[in-house]
């Protein structure tokens, strides 16, 4: 006679929603720290005297730690325990940020950016795996991915405005500092109350894989970070992305033929996970510009000062937070991804369209205001879906690798919208005759913002192909 084993128990409701709270402080050190740390840049590099060279490491640093291990991090996660790898993360994390405030020169700095981004990396697939893991009920789970989300895609619009208060009142060390009682609070509440959930023993970690993706990721985000100073057609940058090629190539083979891949290709085989990955790559291609586009925009051009600018981007934030949490959470359940992934992204489009008209004298509340809006609605249609259905029906064992490959493509959407945007506006900029310098500036954002028009809408028509119909 077959006994069958009792049926777990949920946790009380109580402990769920406390994980939903200390996933998401936790998550918002990594994202607050994307833009927070943009804003302080200006004044660090005049009190450490960092080169312009130094300066872009203190974001390369960081970006090519974070994105090169990202699926080792998660991987990592489903073998040790998610609850173990987010309190390293997290303790790490802080005392990177700790080291960094207190830099006394540009070495001490990139390296604590670096360390910054390896601790980030082990602790953001922890954060949505155990999210995910904690939640499997439809309506509650969509109720907890749409602020989790939220949190994810407005906290970059969060850093912009603490960075400017910050930097503009006290000094830019506290953009550093700032991590540490997000990450004490996180820390000590998750310590007690994250559920201690089974380790996947038998998920072994393949080095080799390990080393090629995170090889090949470097390599490709690297070759972007480069793209913007040397163009398309240095040698580093055409060597680097060969480099990826080949090893990101070399990666997928092995996945196919291993016992224990670090990224199954049965996650991301499937038709309506892979449109969400495309979903989330491209969101964070065209928004990414858009970010480094608006800020110069509002404090060069505008005449903004850092917290005016930080104020600025609010709209954009209320769109994010109300659609994610009121209304995705709401129409998931009922329509599937494919409805929302491709109005998202065409709303998405549409505010990119809406910038193509920027100009010097551009209003805020008349132009810059209303694109942000709706970027934040697009955004808040978005990502609560693309969570949703990249980390549905996905065995636990690899749940925290495929939550990883959420940030991953997000990275690497973000690194090439970065790379590309900027030189095309640079270009534009270059060849603009007749025109004010401010002008000429503007006259290359919007012509990106053409680009990143096109890009978003036919990333919309490839997501509404691939992605299944039906209900979530």
């Amino acid at each position: 006679m077959t006994t069958l084993a009792p049926a777990p128990v949920a946790a009380p409701d109580r402990r769920r929603w406390w994980v939903l709270a200390i996933v998401g402080l936790a998550q918002l050190l990594v994202i607050l720290d994307t833009t927070v740390v943009n804003i302080a840049l200006p004044a660090a590099q005049r009190d450490l005297g960092l080169s312009d060279v130094g300066r872009q490491w203190t974001i390369s640093a960081y970006t090519l730690a974070f994105g090169g291990l990202l699926l080792v991090g998660g991987r990592l996660a489903d073998r040790l325990g998610r609850r173990n790898t987010l309190l390293v993360g997290v303790a790490g994390f802080a005392i990177a940020s700790a080291v960094g405030g207190a830099a006394t020169g540009p070495e001490m700095l990139i390296g604590a950016r670096a360390a910054q981004g390896v601790f980030a990396a082990l602790l953001t697939p922890s954060t949505m795996s155990l999210l995910t893991t904690t939640f499997t009920e439809t309506r509650e789970r969509a109720k907890a991915i749409g602020v989790f989300s939220a949190i994810m895609m407005s906290g970059a619009a969060v850093g912009l405005l603490v960075g400017g208060t910050l930097t503009e009142y006290l000094d830019w060390r506290w953009c550093l500092y700032v991590n540490l009682p997000i990450a004490v609070v996180a820390g000590g509440a998750g310590w007690f109350l994250l559920p201690d959930v089974a380790r996947h023993r038998e998920t072994r970690l393949d080095w080799v894989s390990g080393l090629l993706g995170s090889g090949g990721i470097v390599a490709l985000v690297y070759a972007l970070s480069e793209v913007a100073t040397r163009g398309w057609g240095s040698g580093l940058v055409l060597g680097l992305l060969g480099a990826a090629v080949v090893l990101l190539a070399g990666f997928a083979v092995r996945q196919a033929r291993v016992a224990n891949p670090l990224l199954p290709l049965a996650v991301v085989a499937d038709r309506s996970r892979a449109a969400a990955y495309l979903a989330v790559g491209a969101a964070a291609f065209g928004m990414f510009g858009m970010f480094f586009f608006l800020t110069y925009q509002l404090q060069v051009i505008m005449g903004y000062g850092a917290l005016a600018a930080g104020l600025a981007f609010l709209p954009l934030l209320a769109g994010n937070v109300v659609v994610s949490t009121q209304v995705t959470r709401r129409l998931f359940p009922r329509t599937g991804p494919r409805p929302l992934l491709a109005v998202g992204l065409l709303l998405l489009a549409g505010a990119m369209l809406a910038l193509t008209q920027l100009t010097p004298a551009s209003p805020f509340w008349g132009l810059i205001m209303p694109a942000e809006l709706v970027l934040g609605i697009g955004a808040g249609l978005v990502m609560p879906t693309v969570m949703n259905t990249a980390t549905s029906g996905v065995a636990a064992r690899d749940a925290g690798v495929a939550s990883a490959f959420i940030t991953t493509s997000q990275q690497v959407g973000a690194s090439l919208g970065t790379a590309s945007l900027n030189t095309i506006a640079a270009s534009a900029t270059a060849s603009s005759v007749g025109m004010t310098a401010p002008a000429a500036v503007v006259h290359g954002f919007a012509t990106a913002s053409w680009w990143a028009t096109g890009i978003l809408a036919v990333a919309a028509a490839l997501v509404t192909a691939l992605a299944r119909g039906g209900r979530g």
